[in-house]
């Protein structure tokens, strides 16, 4: 804790006393949009998980606010759950890297997987956001869903909804996906493949891979 001294009143001129609250009055404001530009928090982390703001590079830890443009990258056998808004979840694998480009609360945004793997869960019965994800592989549209993206099993890239509907873009084709659906990328700028039922035991494969058992 700092120790606070007595100091001897000092006279203020009339324009730094001026200046210094012009000062005041910008930091309150930068705190005000800081303070609005709050769009969620780190809900749960393992292991290690950063997050870079503004060339700012940290720790993130559970309980952080999350902010636009916050780009989340989870390490090695580490996971990472991200609450944006009050109903909406990201679950990261390991070694995931993930941009929140933009997010509205109850209106959707746009978010850009870079590697890795993740699961959006939106819960039943909620109003529709529209949010699109950006890939590599493509682009996913969503309107409020649950759905996961990433690598499975020999695919480098799939997409499976458990529940809402999703369109996957790639290579100028558009794939629509609905619950119990899956569909593939075979390579970044390629076209979506058939749009299949996926099995329990692969479903489990592609949860497991966010940390959901």
């Amino acid at each position: 804790m700092r120790t606070l001294h007595t100091r001897r009143p000092v006279t203020l001129s009339r324009r730094l006393f001026i200046a210094g609250s012009a000062l005041a009055l910008l930091g309150a404001g930068l705190r005000a949009t800081q303070a609005n530009s709050i769009i969620g928090k780190a809900v749960e982390i393992t292991g290690d998980v950063s997050r870079k703001q503004a060339n700012h590079l940290e720790g993130l830890k559970a309980g952080a606010s999350l902010m636009d443009h916050d780009f989340v990258a989870t390490g090695k056998e580490s996971f990472a759950e991200l609450a944006l808004g009050d109903d909406t979840s990201l679950l990261l694998g390991s070694e995931t890297e993930l941009l929140i480009d933009t997010f509205i609360a109850g209106q959707g945004g746009t978010i850009e997987l870079g590697t890795g793997q993740m699961v959006f869960d939106r819960p039943e019965g909620l109003a529709k956001i529209d949010l699109t994800m950006r890939t590599a592989f493509g682009m996913i549209g969503v309107r409020g869903t649950k759905f996961f993206a990433g690598p499975s099993r020999n695919a480098p890239f799939a997409v499976f909804v458990e529940h809402g509907r999703v369109e996957v873009t790639g290579g100028g084709v558009t794939r629509s996906v609905s619950g119990g659906e899956g569909v593939e990328i075979s390579a970044p700028g390629a076209a979506p493949g058939d749009v299949v039922k996926w099995g329990e035991a692969r479903i489990r494969e592609a949860y497991a891979s966010v940390g959901i058992r």
